[in-house]
C-alpha cells in the first residue's frame, strides 16, 4: 500500500492536470480540432530561433562531457556566471556566479528552497488565488501553507491581511507576480508595502521571514507595465526562476534560483539549497539546458502573439456578459463564475470547453483560463462560449 500523503494525492490529483487528461478524452471523441483546451499553462508558441540554433551549436560545438555530464550541484560556473551578470544587466544587481544555483524549473528550484527553510509545522503563507501546487510543495516538508483570504477587488496582495496570517511559526512568503492565475502584476508600491510588513514581523517575532518570488511569467508582461524586481526592495528574498513560459520550454525543466549576499545566513542557505538539490534526486539541473540557457539569456518570445490571444478573448467574452480582470501580465485570464464554480465547469465541458475551477487556487467563485492557444483555437471557441453564456449567464 502506498503512504498516506500520496494516497490522498493521488485520490485527488491537480485539477488542472485532470482537466487536461480531460481534454485528451474529449479530443478523442470529438477529434482535438473541435475541442477548446484552456487548462493547461503549455505554451502553443514555439520556442525562439535561437533556442533552436544555441541547441544545435552546443551539440556541435562543445565537449559531450561537458554538455552530458556531471558538474556541482549547483551548475556550470561559467552559465551561473552568465545568469548572474544578465540579471545585473537588467536589474541593477550585483549577483555573482555563487549567487545562482541552476535548478529544474521554478519548481524544481521553490522545492529545493522549502527543504532547505522548513522544519515540521514552520508556515508559508501564500496570497490567494494561487498557483494550486504551493499546497503539495510545501506539504513535501512537513510544513503548513497558511492562505491569504483574497482581495476581489482588484486581486492585489492586501499588506493588512498578511499581517494578520504571519506567526512566529511564518519561514516564507510565496509570490507571484506576473500572477498565476490572476495575471495581475504587483506594483513597486505594493512591494514595498508587502516588505515593510515583514521587516517589523522579523523584528518583533526575531525570525527571518524570506519572500520566495516564483517568477516562471516575469517577461509576459503587456502594454509598459514594469514588473519589480523583489531582491531590491526586501533582502531576504529567494527568486526561483523557469525559462519554461518565457521560451515556450516547459518540458525541458530548466530554470534557476538566486539568493543574495543580503539574504539571512546567505552562505548557509546557498550551500543547504544546493545539497537539497541533490537529495531531492534532481542532483543537478539538465546539462544541455544549461548550456543552451546560457546562450540564450537576450532571446524572447512573441509577446505579440500573447497580447493578441489576450485582447481577443477577453473582448470576446466581456462582449457575451462574462465579467473577466482584464491580465497585465502571464498568459491566464481570470473570469467570475456565473453560477457556482464547480458546475459552471461541468457546464462548460458539455461544449467542449474546458477551464479550471477557482477553488483549485483558493478562489471559489472564479474559473482560469489559459489563453497560451493558437489564435485560431480563441475565434473558433467563441460560438460555444456564447452557447455556454446562454445556458449560465441567464440564470446568474
Amino acid at each position: 500500500m502506498i503512504s498516506d500523503k500520496m494516497l490522498a494525492l493521488a485520490q485527488s490529483n491537480s485539477a488542472i492536470r485532470a482537466m487536461f487528461e480531460e481534454g485528451n478524452r474529449l479530443a478523442a471523441l470529438h477529434g482535438r480540432e473541435n475541442v477548446f483546451d484552456f487548462s493547461l499553462g503549455n505554451p502553443n508558441f514555439p520556442a525562439p530561433e535561437a533556442v533552436r540554433r544555441a541547441i544545435i551549436e552546443v551539440i556541435e560545438g562543445e565537449d559531450p562531457r561537458l554538455v552530458h555530464g556531471y558538474m556541482s550541484n549547483a551548475g556550470y560556473a561559467d552559465v551561473r556566471g552568465a545568469v548572474a551578470a544578465s540579471l545585473n544587466d537588467r536589474f541593477k544587481t550585483s549577483f555573482g556566479a555563487d549567487n545562482i544555483i541552476m535548478s529544474a524549473g521554478a519548481a524544481g528550484g521553490l522545492n529545493a528552497v522549502l527543504k532547505t527553510l522548513l522544519n515540521p509545522g514552520d508556515e508559508v503563507v501564500a496570497f490567494a488565488p494561487y498557483f494550486v501546487e504551493y499546497g503539495n510543495y510545501v506539504a513535501n516538508y512537513d510544513g503548513k501553507l497558511v492562505v491569504v483570504p483574497p482581495n476581489t477587488e482588484d486581486f492585489l496582495p492586501d499588506p493588512r491581511r498578511l499581517e494578520a496570517a504571519l506567526t512566529p511559526r511564518t519561514k516564507a512568503l510565496i509570490v507571484n507576480s506576473p500572477n498565476n492565475p490572476t495575471g495581475v502584476v504587483y506594483s513597486a508600491e505594493t512591494i514595498a508595502r508587502i516588505a515593510a510588513v515583514l521587516e517589523a514581523k522579523q523584528r518583533a517575532y526575531k525570525t527571518s521571514i524570506y519572500i520566495l518570488s516564483d517568477e516562471p511569467y516575469r517577461e509576459l508582461a503587456y502594454d509598459g507595465v514594469q514588473v519589480p524586481y523583489i531582491t531590491k526592495f526586501y533582502s531576504n528574498t529567494i527568486v526561483c526562476y523557469s525559462w519554461s513560459k518565457s521560451l515556450s520550454l516547459p518540458g525541458e525543466r530548466i530554470g534557476y534560483i538566486v539568493i543574495p549576499d543580503a539574504a539571512d545566513a546567505y552562505a548557509l542557505v546557498f550551500e543547504a539549497a544546493c545539497i537539497a538539490t541533490r537529495v531531492l534526486g534532481f542532483v543537478n539541473a539538465p546539462s544541455l539546458l544549461q548550456r543552451v540557457a546560457a546562450k540564450c539569456l537576450g532571446a524572447e518570445t512573441d509577446l505579440a502573439a500573447y497580447d493578441r490571444n489576450r485582447k481577443r478573448l477577453y473582448e470576446g467574452l466581456r462582449a457575451l456578459g462574462f465579467a473577466c480582470v482584464f491580465p497585465q501580465g502571464a498568459f491566464y485570464l481570470w473570469m467570475k463564475s456565473p453560477v457556482q464554480d464547480a458546475a459552471f465547469v461541468e457546464a462548460a465541458k458539455r461544449h467542449n470547453i474546458l477551464v479550471v475551477p477557482g477553488a483549485s487556487f483558493g478562489c471559489p467563485g472564479y474559473v482560469r483560463l489559459a489563453y497560451c492557444v493558437s489564435e485560431d483555437t480563441i475565434e473558433r471557441s467563441l460560438p460555444a462560449f456564447a452557447r455556454l453564456a446562454a445556458e449560465c449567464v441567464a440564470k446568474a
